[in-house]
């Protein structure tokens, strides 16, 4: 190679350097745009479906019902005699605020008296604005000399009396008795049986 041909193989090399530069601009000025973008917009649709989700949960995080844990209510009917309503837990209705529905719920009748009634269910119903209180599912009564099953009952607060619509069967304290409908009144020492009424009397 003669020292003339040197100067062009440097030209040539250093076009070549030049020429792979540009294409490596020309790329970059696309490519670092698009990434820009996609991060962009990556950044802008996070920020909007943050905004969206908190918007939509803030609401309803506020209307969720509270849950009472072991919860007590204490109160006495028209004539003064004491009753005592607890359950497992209790929270209000979210289409009714007037109506608190209880887990396991136990009644206890003449709480302050010698010889309380007590009632329990798995589930029930407690309208305040009713004063009315309905247990359902395995309701069991029980007191002084008295043992009764049955399906529901209603008790009224205002009034204390405790009723029913359904089949109750149990022991008394004449004996074993079954009945469709049913009335627990005078702080629980009245029981009063309606419709097929059958018993089956111990004696003494």
């Amino acid at each position: 190679m003669t020292a003339a041909a040197l100067p062009d193989v440097h030209i040539r090399g250093d076009f070549e350097r030049w020429r792979r530069r540009s294409k490596l601009i020309r790329r970059l000025r696309v490519v670092l745009p698009a990434t820009i973008g996609v991060i962009l917009l990556s950044l802008l649709g996070f920020v909007v479906q943050t905004t969206v989700l908190g918007r939509d949960a803030a609401p309803a995080k506020a209307d969720a019902p509270i849950e009472l844990v072991n919860p007590r209510f204490v109160g006495k009917d028209e004539k003064g005699r004491a009753f005592v309503i607890t359950a497992s837990s209790a929270e209000r209705d979210e289409n009714d605020y007037q109506r608190v529905l209880l887990r396991e719920p136990a009644l206890v009748l003449d709480a302050e008296g010698e010889s309380p009634s007590r009632v329990t269910a798995k589930t029930g119903v407690y309208s305040e604005d009713k004063r009315v209180l309905n247990l359902d599912g395995g309701v069991k009564m029980s007191g002084s000399n008295t043992d009764f099953n049955t399906q529901s009952s209603i008790f009224n607060t205002a009034t204390g009396e405790l009723e029913g619509q359904g089949q109750i069967s149990g022991v008394g304290s004449l004996g074993e008795i079954t009945a469709k409908s049913y009335g627990v009144y005078d702080k629980g020492e009245r029981l009063v049986f309606k419709g097929g009424v059958r018993g089956r009397l111990d004696s003494k």
